[in-house]
Order: structure tokens, then C-alpha cells, then sequence
């Protein structure tokens, strides 16, 4: 019952294969019926297939090689402008200028990339997540034409998975991640536990002796998602999300 999702993986890697729009249009139906905040649907979805757009988002992706090598890229967004206009042309006043908003049409926008990455793995096709999509939320919100109270979240590229299809990564157990009744907060002998399987890991030793760190941990803190760059992109997506209208009074 739970194998596809139990074997899932991230796929960087894709056939020379395009999605019918039959297929494509059909994905997109089952992941609008995910959950949402008061069935207010406070997100919106921009398709790209054209290469040369592309090419155009790439660099806010920091040019990673799937966002032009899929044969569609989502581009997942924050929406509170299309509500926001509906009540104007009925004669109310929407207050959703504001984090609390944003937040809400965040969640949102999450649900429906999950319903619609669940739903397109159960058809045979592989995703990947790009990470980087608010880090130049600034620059995607210039490229795609994107107007106030509209950021963009999430971004998921889809194809066919080529073959070989990637080695599945690990996952911490579920003790790592499961509380009863409270939060446990964790010692560090639960740390200790919690990690040893994912540190003893040969491709994870591997990555320590590449970027010549003494553990996992830095190879996390000081190489991939450092204190500079946390905080430079923080700047930017407050800028953006100030910009994009939904900090209100902040």
C-alpha cells in the first residue's frame, strides 16, 4: 500500500520525454483538492515549459541543471491578490496585508505542492523540490511578472526520471522526529543515537573528508547553509515580502 511513497526519491534527472498537457492539467486538478485555509485557495501556480524561460530562472536557482534540463518547472506562489480583488468587486474589504496572511497562503501553497508531487509520483513521474526558490524570491517575482501580495514559495521541476534513478538518501528513525503528549527535548546522548546511522554512512564520511571537516554537522553549518548566507537571504526575503505588500505595519 505505502510503496511508492516508502521507495520515493528526488529526481535531478529526466528523460528527453515531454508531459502531455492532458496528464500535466489533471495533476494540477488533484493537487487543488489539498486542504487550505478556509477554502480561500491563497496561491496560484505558474507553468513553465518554454526553454527560454527557463533559462531566464536558472540563475535564481543558482543554475542548477535540472531547472533546464525538465520538461516543466512549477513555480508555486503565495497568492493573496486574487482574493483580495474578488472582494473588491463584491464589496469588502480584505485586511490581508500582513505576515499573518502570508503565512496562511505559505501553508497553502505548500499543501498544494505536495497533493500535486504525491499525485505525479503515483503517475510515473519523478520531482525535485528546489530549495532556493525564496532565497531570489525578488528576482523570480521579476522574471515571472509576478504583482503585489503574489511571492513565490516553492518551485518543482517534473519529468520522467531517466535511469539510473538515484540511490535513496537516508531519514533520521521516527524517534527523532515523534513526540508523545509534550515535546522531549533532546540530550546528547538522544543526539548521539538519533545520528550515529546517518554519520557512520560512507557517502556521509565522504562528504566530511571532501570539505575537510572534523564532523557531519559542519560540513551543514559551515559549507551548505551558512550564518552569512542565512542571514543575506533573510534580508532579502523580508525586503521582498515588505515589497510584495505583507508586512502590513512591520
Amino acid at each position: 500500500m505505502w510503496n511508492i511513497k516508502k521507495e520515493r526519491r528526488t529526481i535531478r534527472k529526466y528523460q528527453e520525454k515531454s508531459i502531455p498537457e492532458s496528464l500535466l492539467n489533471e495533476l494540477l486538478e488533484v493537487a487543488a483538492r489539498a486542504s487550505n485555509t478556509g477554502n480561500m485557495q491563497l496561491y496560484s501556480v505558474v507553468v513553465t515549459r518554454d526553454q527560454a524561460m527557463k533559462e531566464r530562472l536558472a540563475p535564481a536557482h543558482f543554475n542548477q541543471p535540472m531547472v533546464t534540463s525538465a520538461p516543466v518547472v512549477l513555480t508555486v506562489c503565495a497568492d493573496a491578490n486574487r482574493f483580495v480583488k474578488w472582494a473588491e468587486c463584491r464589496e469588502a474589504e480584505a485586511g490581508f496585508d500582513n505576515l499573518q496572511t502570508f503565512m496562511a497562503a505559505t501553508i497553502d501553497a505548500c499543501l498544494f505542492a505536495q497533493n500535486f508531487c504525491d499525485a505525479a509520483e503515483e503517475a510515473g513521474l519523478g520531482i525535485c523540490y528546489l530549495g532556493t526558490t525564496t532565497y531570489n524570491a525578488d528576482q523570480i517575482i521579476g522574471i515571472l511578472g509576478l504583482p503585489k501580495l503574489v511571492v513565490p514559495i516553492v518551485t518543482l521541476t517534473v519529468g520522467y526520471p531517466a535511469e539510473p534513478l538515484p540511490d535513496q538518501p537516508e531519514r533520521l528513525p521516527l524517534a527523532a522526529i515523534v513526540h508523545e503528549e509534550r515535546y522531549a527535548d533532546y540530550t546528547p546522548e538522544a543526539i548521539d543515537a538519533l545520528y550515529a546511522d546517518k554519520e557512520a554512512l560512507e557517502v556521509n564520511r565522504q562528504f566530511v573528508c571532501e570539505n575537510n571537516k572534523k564532523t557531519l554537522a559542519q560540513v551543514f553549518t559551515d559549507i551548505r547553509y551558512t550564518k552569512a548566507n542565512n542571514e543575506h537571504f533573510s534580508e532579502v526575503l523580508l525586503r521582498t515580502l515588505r515589497e510584495q505588500g505583507f508586512m502590513g505595519k512591520l
